[in-house]
């Protein structure tokens, strides 16, 4: 059995005693947030059975079918496979089993933790430098990781709103409604392809670390065009990951007996997940909040939106955070436990080949 350190030659391990500090603090903050999520969700029942206002709410959410609620959370199970493919795209040589667990670790602590996408899988880094990866590999690779699922989401935000407007796509055409999130995932994809050559055509060799910053970013996001752009079948995992997660909410709203389009759907998804910034575990209240105002908005009732919504939120946050949380501690009861990187894909292709004559 050889590490990853032993076979990447930038490979560097950190004191063991530091990594163990650093995984408990992890566990820490995991259970701190298990805690809190469970008591803001507890609270948002209640208001939901106290809050005269909200009893029609609490109907609608008692009245979804079983069947339904066995569906949506089917399809979340589903979306973190997604996301485990997508993290053993971008970390080929991960042992599978060892990768899944990283993976399904950060989406536990996206859930449950207020760290935000890329402070999730920061976390993944850490337990990747804990077995040996190289931190500056383990931090680039990590990078792709954020950049590439965040490639999806601008791409869907871009195609559905500017679908919706021109009239390819069903639903509501207003300019603020469709062109507007549609124009946004426009140039936020061109500034994301023209970082690089921006780079290299402005910074090239300069000193500082500003520069030295660019460089590297304008590097990843090249790693990243290498995996959007050339055909492998685990690029579904991506696409896989954020479209099982939607259809999660369009089950939702076929519970609640709602059928909104599905570009409706889709722009208040990816406009409402961005309070997903605001430091609150889970982003209980505030997302929810942000949700039920776009449905609003794209002329959905509020009392059913918010039914369909609660309910959303429920499943996307306690499956991923259930499984993730026993994966994390998996990998916590390995600590230490050397590693054998899988050969380079190639290889492994070359081999199963072989293996057929």
């Amino acid at each position: 059995m050889t590490s990853p350190a032993a076979t990447d030659p930038d490979g560097t391990a950190g004191a063991d005693g530091g990594f163990v500090a650093e995984e408990a603090r992890a566990t820490r903050n995991l259970l701190h947030g298990l805690i809190s999520l469970g008591v803001l969700v507890a609270l948002v029942v209640g208001l939901l059975l106290a809050v005269p206002g909200l009893h029609r709410v609490g109907h609608d959410v008692a009245k979804i079918d079983g069947g339904w609620i066995v569906i949506a959370v089917g399809l979340e199970l589903l979306s973190c496979v997604g996301y485990i493919v997508a993290f053993l795209q971008v970390f080929d040589r991960a042992p599978v089993r060892f990768g899944a667990r990283v993976a399904m670790s950060e989406l536990a602590f996206g859930a449950a933790v207020s760290l935000g996408g890329a402070g999730s899988i920061a976390v993944g880094a850490l337990l990747l430098v804990e077995r040996g990866a190289s931190p500056s590999h383990a931090a680039e690779r990590s990078a792709v990781l954020f950049l590439l699922t965040s490639a999806i989401n601008i791409i869907t935000l871009a195609g559905i709103g500017l679908g919706l407007w021109i009239g390819l796509l069903p639903g509501d055409r207003d300019p603020l409604l469709s062109l507007l999130p549609g124009a946004v995932g426009v140039i936020v994809w061109c500034a994301f392809m023209a970082l690089p050559r921006i780079v290299d055509r402005f910074i090239g060799d300069r000193a500082g670390r500003i520069a030295v910053a660019l460089r590297a970013t304008g590097e990843t996001v090249r790693a990243t065009e290498r995996i959007l752009f050339r055909w492998d079948w685990r690029i579904l995992g991506a696409w896989i990951y954020l479209w099982a997660d939607i259809f999660v909410l369009v089950i939702c709203f076929w519970g609640v007996g709602v059928h909104p389009p599905l570009t409706t759907i889709v722009l208040a998804y990816q406009i409402g997940y961005l309070s997903n910034f605001v430091p609150i575990p889970g982003g209980v209240g505030i997302l929810d909040g942000s949700f039920v105002g776009m449905f609003v908005l794209f002329g959905v009732k509020a009392t059913r939106a918010t039914a369909a919504t609660v309910v959303y939120h429920g499943i996307s946050l306690w499956v991923p955070a259930m499984w993730g949380t026993v994966a994390f501690l998996l990998l916590r009861r390995h600590h230490g436990q050397p590693l054998s990187l899988r050969p380079p894909r190639a290889e492994r292709i070359a081999a199963r080949r072989a293996a057929r004559r």
